[in-house]
């Protein structure tokens, strides 16, 4: 058998096999090597950043508390959502994916595809907040990675409008930005707790590791506001406000005894579940707190007050002309000369040229302090601090005899809604101002005397007469209950300067029952555009319809009920 001889250059020189051997040995301890370097030095690195990796902390949101009227009625309520968000590092970026979860998160497919291509870094990024958990669902069941979602609060208010301008909102973070929900927005929002989670390689949490802090859900708001009554005043001044083909208007309604909001409504409209109007905030601005204006006639029973300490008397008479010129400058007029007239019947008529003589005669700082004493230019005690506008009063030192007539008649001073009620509050119950709360009350609280009780038994007196065919508040009558109360038309002031000749605001302010008042309100009717402008004919009524609702709801016993003859003659007409 023959063999091939191998060739004696094709045998490998012992050189080179020592050679192999060695750079094959050396490379083993390279690895061993480095593997011991990974071990033992590095181990505790690696492992952190592995599982830095896997594990992340997320944030527990806080459940926000409820807002209610005074019987524990929802006026804002914290829903939970789902926000869906994607990691752009890991979520596969082709076209036909990135329209597919816009679709089902209800975003538009090109938009959120440039924020996807734009942002290639970062590993996260929100497709959608705010989600009904459903649709979240349906999200995530598209089985995406990089795609997942956090449980979130989302406020919702009940009443829709109906109380909008004093509860206000909250933005897309649950935050308060307006009314109740930022003023008190500390007590609401509660503490957001944290845990450790850990997730797959697709950015999906598979499980909870540990709790840092567990969330602190905020404490409830029970407010002074009665649902059974805001109803019907919202729906009265927006019916007033549109018959009147007015810009806008505001009611108020305070319980006299403990200075509680019982109603606050304004127009126009606004709605904190819509979102479109969530981005206008002005909608949401509470006028009836935070726009002050010129009182008209409404201030006229406060300066009689002042009057009144000075030694006047309902039964003072007056002579009272027709036009009022003080220092060869025309200050006023009425629409006829009453002549000689008692100060009662100046109030019923709301004589501005009357008023104008007998403030002449107070003396300044008087006048001043009683309105003062009333809370005009202070706060209301509500509890909405910078939320809340003082007023203007300017000081006694600089006025002029114009300026004291001019002040008699409401103008050159300015108050907001909520003050005046609380100022007519004062004069029925016995001179005593309450604070004003928009928080419900388990007692009454303390009461400043800003006048006299004798003072205000007066005035209670010369109020109910202008709620009679002797005075011009004919319409703010309440059947079965005597009702005190003043109107008020003043002149717009235009923005450029000067009084308006053709568009005026609309005042009424009252109490019932006038024998133990019991409500006061306030209604205002801002530029009214209609054939009717005078407060008596389109803020009067108002004030009827919603405290005359107060009255028979909270069982207020009828102290004017019709005498017996003439109840049995009105049935003997109708059988």
């Amino acid at each position: 058998m023959n063999r091939r001889k191998l060739r004696p250059d094709a045998v490998l020189p012992a050189w080179r096999v020592r050679a192999l051997l060695g750079a094959f040995l050396l490379a083993l301890v390279a690895l061993e090597g480095r593997l011991a370097w990974l071990q033992l030095v590095q181990g505790d690195y690696l492992t952190a950043e592995g599982l830095q990796r896997q594990l992340r902390e997320v944030v527990i949101p806080a459940h926000r508390g409820l807002i209610t009227d005074r019987f524990g009625e929802p006026l804002a309520v914290s829903t939970p959502v789902d926000s869906v968000f994607v990691d752009p590092t890991l979520f596969p970026a082709d076209i036909e994916s990135i329209y597919a979860l816009a679709r089902a998160a209800g975003r538009d497919g090109e938009e959120l595809a440039r924020e996807i291509s734009s942002n290639p870094g970062r590993r996260f990024l929100y497709v959608e907040r705010g989600l009904p958990p459903a649709q979240a669902a349906r999200v995530l069941d598209l089985g995406f990675d990089g795609v997942g979602a956090l449980r979130e609060y989302k406020r919702f208010s009940p009443t829709h409008e109906v109380a909008c301008h004093l509860v206000g909102i909250t933005n897309r973070d649950d935050v308060g930005i307006d009314g109740l929900e930022l003023v008190f927005d500390p007590m609401l929002a509660g503490e957001p707790g944290l845990k450790i989670v850990q997730q797959d390689e697709r950015g999906r949490v598979i499980g909870d590791i540990e709790q840092i802090r567990p969330a602190r859900p905020g404490q409830d708001l029970r407010t002074s506001i009665d649902l059974r009554l805001q109803y019907p005043a919202y729906f009265e001044l927006k019916k007033a406000v549109q018959d009147a083909g007015a810009d806008s208007g505001s009611l108020v309604m305070l319980d006299v005894v403990t200075g509680e909001v019982l109603t606050m409504v304004n127009q126009p409209y606004c709605n904190p579940n819509d979102a479109a109007q969530r981005q206008e905030i002005s909608r949401f601005r509470n006028r009836a707190i935070i726009d002050p204006i010129e009182p008209g006639s409404t201030i006229k029973p406060l300066i009689l007050a002042a009057a009144l300490a000075g030694g006047l008397t309902p039964e003072t008479r007056i002579d009272v002309p027709k036009d009022l010129v003080i220092r060869g400058r025309h200050v006023t007029s009425d629409d006829n000369r009453l002549g000689v007239v008692s100060v009662t019947e100046i109030l019923a008529r709301s004589s501005s040229v009357g008023m104008a003589i007998i403030a002449r005669d107070i003396d300044s700082e008087l006048m001043w302090r009683t309105l003062r004493n009333f809370g005009i230019a202070g706060p209301t005690e509500a509890g909405l601090g910078s939320h809340e506008s003082h007023g203007i009063l300017e000081s006694y030192a600089s006025w002029e005899d114009v300026n004291k007539a001019t002040l008699s008649y409401g103008y050159g001073l300015q108050a907001t809604p909520l003050q005046i009620a609380r100022a007519y509050a004062a004069i029925a119950n016995d001179g005593l101002l309450p604070p004003v709360s928009v928080v419900a009350l388990d007692a009454p609280p303390e009461h400043v005397q800003a006048i006299s009780p004798e003072i205000a038994a007066l005035l209670m007196d010369m109020l109910e007469v202008v709620v009679s065919d002797q005075g011009t508040a004919l319409r703010a009558s309440i059947p079965g209950y005597s009702v005190a109360g003043k109107t008020g038309t003043v002149r717009i002031h235009e923005t450029g300067g000067g009084y308006s000749p053709n568009r005026y605001r609309a005042f009424f302010a009252g109490m019932a029952p006038a024998s133990n008042p019991r409500f006061v309100a306030v209604v205002v009717i801002n530029d009214p555009r209609g054939a009717q402008y005078y407060g008596g004919d389109i803020a009067a009524p108002v004030f009827a319809a919603v405290v005359g609702k107060a009255l028979r709801l909270y069982g207020v016993a009828p102290d004017a009920l019709p005498e017996q003859g003439s109840l049995l003659i009105s049935r003997a007409a109708v059988e």
